[in-house]
């Protein structure tokens, strides 16, 4: 009994737990493998950047309808693309890089959603945008999340070969099929759809802790992409299911206790992962004789 009351009653007699763990397992099937090809294109950071990109768009969607689920996500998806597009631009055309150019792009974006959101509602409006509420999603926001990772699945399952050929070697992709600038921008969009339906479970500023954390955690564990990809999965499937436990029984922010879940099993991995673990160094290894 105490474990079913700690594991399982949760979800058993709460529907609004068993919509939290649905949404979130939609979301972490289709984050997981996008953030596993950030980490291998280096693009995390730029992940986090349009996190906060995506938060104009959002605040004018709550400033003309309220917390509608479809006008906010709408407006983020618009806003995320009207960033990186820019960002790229500014890259391609000046003398400033795209790093630096994304992040300006994204304090600007920042700066202007919480001032779009402040002239409207209150702190806590302003709350529920940034961090989520992954146990007040509804029908309308689930089925928001879920065309959102069908979506995102299906579309990185279409560009799958070009991409991984970019990620291991894009002179060669660029011989075989002309510049990949096509591929970065359906692999853009992905990312920006799947931070928009992150947000409605973890909010603006910790959507991208689904995608880069479990594909860091997977690092760890497995050299083969799709042994990353399908840990990662697994990594982003366990914070969500433990950090909806750790919240509900401890009375916490769940979008905050699902992130440190996923956290912890990152610093597990950097310790104790069997490909470049703290611990697996440190331990003797013997050489094979020629």
């Amino acid at each position: 009994m105490f474990l079913y009351d700690l594991l399982l009653a949760p979800f058993v007699e709460f529907s609004f737990m068993r919509r939290a763990l649905a949404g979130c397992v939609a979301l972490s099937l289709s984050a997981a493998p996008v953030g596993v090809f950030m980490m291998l294109r280096r693009m995390s950071l730029m992940g986090d950047a349009m996190a906060h990109a995506i938060l104009p768009g959002v605040a004018v969607g709550f400033l003309l309808f309220g917390l509608e689920v479809l006008p906010m996500s709408i407006g983020g998806m618009l806003a995320g693309l009207l960033v990186a597009v820019s960002a790229g631009l500014v890259a391609r055309g000046t003398a400033l890089k795209e790093d630096a150019s994304l992040a300006a792009f994204y304090l600007i974006s920042l700066s202007l959603g919480v001032l779009i959101v402040s002239l409207k509602g209150s702190s806590v409006d302003l709350m529920h945008v940034l961090f989520g509420s992954v146990l007040a999603l509804d029908d309308e926001a689930l089925i928001v999340v879920g065309a959102a990772a069908t979506i995102s699945i299906v579309g990185l399952s279409l560009i799958l070969r070009p991409l991984i050929a970019e990620c291991v070697d894009p002179g060669f992709l660029a011989s075989v099929h002309g510049p990949g600038t096509l591929v970065y921008l359906v692999f853009l969009m992905l990312v920006v759809l799947n931070l928009v339906a992150g947000f409605q479970a973890l909010g603006t500023l910790l959507a991208v802790g689904i995608m880069v954390l479990p594909a860091a955690a997977a690092r760890f564990w497995m050299r083969r992409l799709f042994g990353m990809i399908g840990i990662a999965v697994v990594v982003a499937i366990s914070s969500c299911v433990l950090g909806l436990l750790v919240s509900y029984h401890w009375s916490l922010a769940s979008g905050p206790s699902i992130t440190l879940v996923a956290g912890g099993l990152y610093l597990f991995s950097l310790a104790a992962g069997s490909v470049g673990g703290v611990i697996w160094q440190l331990l003797p290894h013997r050489h094979r004789a020629a």
